[in-house]
């Protein structure tokens, strides 16, 4: 699979689990840290946990690699490293903190319709 494959994926998984305000920002040629940031937040610790879980199991059931996970027991801002593909899940109250949309403003939006939509 490649990283589209990958991003929705992800994007299903975080769906699953009800996360709101899913995007996926394109960072190519942008950030060399990934090809696609998604960005999405849950209202409560254990939904936000779920949120991550949900994404790192289905990755992994798909023989996708998961480098890493930051802040999953605070759930507060979890980073799921899935290589090509970096999915930050925020607590609602968080992510208007940190605002990344606008600190990536730059970045185009990527397309999930179809990932939400399957």
């Amino acid at each position: 699979m490649d990283n589209q494959e990958l991003l929705k994926v992800a994007v299903k998984a975080a769906d699953d689990k009800r996360a709101e305000d899913i995007l996926a920002l394109n960072m190519q040629g942008i950030s060399l840290i990934a090809d696609y940031f998604i960005i999405c937040h849950g209202n409560s610790d254990k939904q936000v946990q779920a949120i991550a879980k949900e994404m790192k199991d289905k990755a992994q059931e798909l023989g996708y690699d998961v480098k890493r996970i930051e802040g999953y027991d605070e759930a507060r801002w979890v980073l799921i490293d899935l290589g090509d593909v970096v999915a930050h899940v925020f607590h609602r109250d968080e992510r208007g903190y940190y605002k990344l949309e606008r600190l990536w403003g730059d970045a185009p939006l990527e397309d999930i319709h179809s990932a939400l939509n399957s």
